[in-house]
């Protein structure tokens, strides 16, 4: 078959399930894949067992677009994700005090990732008017906005998308100056520490040896999306990649034995346990550069696996459970004790997210 058959088949197969017909993937296909096995396991629990599925937050909205790249992979659709978008007529949330709150544009990545399977532009409109106010207060000098290392996540990859849409260098600029001051300017000195390879989270870590794993996750996942949707010949493509190759250098170095990383990152004594959101978004960002060419397979694609297999055997329970998973937090010491049983929305989402590429990196898949 050829590749460009190849293609053709897999989009059909997409758009069908994204349009409510189950397919239902080959028995030999089934039999040799179990990272498809793991995340649809993992997606049926949530959505059958999960709490708070209807608000239109940042924890939904990430496990939707997880749920997504779920559809992308199998060719199979739970059904969720259109009716989420939907019930919440594909709005944002605001708030008077804070209209550019980072976290609100998380939903927007989600009504993104819904036009694979059901293009149309009316349904971006919220989205859309957010990102132009936006655009135009950071042109009028008001850059401090992203003061959160989580605020890369939530808003780049909304931002790069619609920008390449609307073929807005402005709105890229925009992104550009906003990011800038994450890294560089948040309380003089910005979060990002170029000598270690790592973000601090907020203004209140900053001299410390504090790296906190999701939140580092967080800033890894929003440069392997930032750099799928920018084009090579945008201005800023190279500072974004630089910074995504020197977290997954110092990644590599920090992975622990069983695949996971440790919720403070470079303190393996600081609450010691497992925890799968971090690990499921470094698993993620990393296996992208893998399948995209920008990290050497030789010497990431056993750091993925590793991360893989760690979290299907340890933090993935028989009947689905993903747990290991920190609560809303800001750092390290936030909800915690982390338990077994510990799950929510978020998790599930970078987990699903993370299966995608691994996927790609997995023969039989």
């Amino acid at each position: 078959m050829s590749a460009l058959l190849c293609r053709r088949l897999a989009l059909l197969i997409a758009g069908l399930a994204g349009l409510g017909v189950i397919v239902v993937p080959t028995a030999a296909a089934a039999a040799t894949c179990s990272v498809t096995t793991d995340m649809v396991s993992a997606a049926n629990y949530w959505v059958a067992n999960g709490t708070d599925l209807a608000p239109n937050d940042w924890q939904n909205a990430t496990f939707h677009v997880g749920n997504l790249d779920l559809v992308r992979t199998t060719g199979v659709s739970n059904h969720r994700t259109l009716p989420w978008a939907q019930a919440n007529n594909y709005q944002l949330q605001s708030e008077p005090n804070g209209p550019f709150f980072a976290d609100y544009l998380a939903a927007g990545e989600a009504y993104l990732a819904l036009q694979f399977f059901h293009p149309d532009r009316t349904t971006l409109a919220a989205l859309d008017d957010r990102i132009n106010a936006e655009v135009v207060s950071v042109h009028s000098g008001q850059t401090r906005y992203w003061d959160t290392v989580d605020a890369l996540n939530m808003a780049m990859p909304s931002f790069t998308q619609m920008a390449v849409l609307d073929n807005s260098q402005a709105d890229l600029d925009a992104m550009h100056t906003l990011f800038e001051f994450t890294r560089s300017g948040v309380a003089g000195r910005g979060l990002y520490d170029q000598f270690v390879g790592l973000w601090h989270s907020d203004a209140s870590t900053i001299g410390t040896n504090t790296f906190w794993s999701r939140g580092n996750g967080w800033a890894l996942a929003a440069m392997a999306k930032v750099l799928t949707n920018l084009q090579v010949t945008d201005p800023h493509r190279a500072e974004y990649l630089q910074v995504y190759r020197r977290m997954a250098l110092t990644l590599l170095f920090l992975q622990r034995p069983d695949g996971f990383w440790n919720v403070d990152l470079t303190n393996p004594f600081d609450h010691p346990g497992p925890e799968t959101t971090g690990t499921a978004l470094f698993n993620y960002g990393l296996a992208w550069g893998v399948n995209n060419g920008v990290l050497p397979a030789w010497l990431y694609t056993p750091v993925v696996q590793r991360a893989w297999h760690g979290m299907t055997t340890k933090a993935l329970q028989p009947s689905g459970l993903l747990g290991f998973v920190q609560g809303a937090a800001t750092g390290p010491s936030d909800a915690q004790p982390v338990t077994a049983t510990d799950t929510a929305a978020y998790g599930v989402g970078a987990f699903l997210q993370a299966g995608q590429q691994v996927a790609a990196l997995t023969p039989g898949c």
